[in-house]
């Protein structure tokens, strides 16, 4: 993201880093307003579908896509509020996207489980593939929970090894 132009630097340089991290800016909240008015559609979508299978009485047939829907808004959201950490802070914050990938890996999750009910007794060899996928997005939604973990506890260790002792 932004880094810092030293002083030594020439003015040129400076005025083009200048340029360069003010479009930086621009880009990034053009993404945040488009993925803001796709949470929102998306949003406005899945609460349509949610009222037409109510009244049809097929809520149990749309579940999964309505809740399929619902955790993408949320993927998106926390894309934004990535977005929005590195307009504020000028710097790349890792645990925003471990959160969006252990998110999707859990939306993937919830879409095979429903869509497999069936398999085994039709399609063996596809099933079994589910099988090997879910065991494989297991492993990941483990892997960036544990990420998350050893991120926050880098952190809060750093900030102890900075406050000084008591005398």
């Amino acid at each position: 993201m932004t880094h810092p132009i030293s002083p030594l630097a020439p003015p040129p340089l400076r005025g083009v880093a200048h340029y360069l991290a003010l479009a930086e800016r621009i880009v990034l909240i053009l993404i945040a307003i488009v993925l803001s008015v796709l949470a929102i559609l998306l949003l406005a979508s899945g609460v349509q579908a949610l009222i037409q299978s109510v009244l049809s009485g097929t809520i149990r047939d749309q579940a999964i896509e309505i809740l399929d829907t619902v955790l993408l808004v949320m993927m998106t959201m926390e894309i934004v509020y990535t977005v929005t950490l590195s307009l504020e802070s000028h710097t790349l914050v890792a645990e925003p996207f471990l959160v969006i990938g252990a998110i999707a890996a859990i939306r993937r999750m919830l879409v095979i489980t429903a869509e497999s009910t069936n398999l085994e007794l039709t399609h063996p060899d596809v099933f079994r593939n589910t099988l090997i996928e879910l065991a494989l997005l297991g492993f990941i939604v483990l892997a960036m929970a544990g990420s998350i973990y050893i991120l926050r506890r880098s952190q809060s260790a750093g900030k102890s090894i900075e406050e000084p002792l008591p005398e």
